[in-house]
């Protein structure tokens, strides 16, 4: 049986990343969230997300890696906004998009 290198979650975008690729994403992403937010209108800026903080660490001195994923979901997951018209969640400079084209549901 292959076991899969274990993978850490990016509290900024959500994507899934080695634990020696993270520390190298994490300022990058950072940095890319901040030009992209910079560009949104006022209304849908966000402040910055702030790095979840999990101190559970195991028996062997190792961080509990499923509390930490979760943790870095989550806050991933508070970034999105809601459309006004549909309801779904979206990164805010990806609503801007879909708000072009999204129409409210029809009565029946």
């Amino acid at each position: 049986m292959i076991r899969r290198p274990p993978m850490v979650v990016c509290y900024i975008c959500g994507r899934e990343y080695g634990t020696k690729s993270i520390s190298i994403h994490e300022p990058q992403c950072l940095k890319k969230w901040h030009n992209e937010n910079n560009l949104l209108p006022k209304e849908l800026r966000r402040p910055e997300p702030k790095k979840p903080e999990v101190r559970t660490i195991t028996a062997k001195g190792f961080y509990d890696l499923d509390a930490l994923n979760e943790a870095a979901w989550t806050s991933a997951q508070s970034q999105l906004v809601p459309c006004s018209i549909c309801g779904r969640t979206f990164l805010p400079d990806r609503l801007i998009v879909h708000q072009r084209s999204c129409k409210p549901k029809a009565a029946k």
